[in-house]
């Protein structure tokens, strides 16, 4: 949920070109990270489970890579994105780390 709230602090100073562009694409992959998680708590199977994990962590890709378009693009700080990008990768390898225990 941090991550969700940095994400839109951070889309709220993009210009308003990008509305329907980067911000929206950040926004909705951001969102959907702890929206797939929490989606899981209505399933009963482990595989379901490993399903919505493995979109979440897909999401969170995407994520990296918008953000890292924004940092390209000059159109962020690159102490924003860093703040950002570090929440994201620990939040990668949380998700990894449950997928591979899943795996097991």
């Amino acid at each position: 949920m941090e991550l969700v709230k940095k994400v839109y602090k951070l889309s709220g100073s993009f210009p308003s070109s990008e509305k329907y562009g980067l911000t929206n694409q950040i926004t909705r992959a951001a969102t959907s990270i702890p929206s797939n998680i929490a989606e899981r708590s209505s399933r009963n199977s482990e595989k379901d489970y490993q399903r919505f994990l493995q979109i979440a962590l897909g999401s969170s890709f995407g994520v990296e890579t918008q953000l890292l378009i924004m940092q390209e693009l000059e159109m962020v700080p690159k102490q924003a994105v860093k703040s950002i990008m570090d929440i994201l990768i620990s939040e990668q390898k949380m998700i990894s780390s449950l997928i591979s225990k899943l795996n097991q």
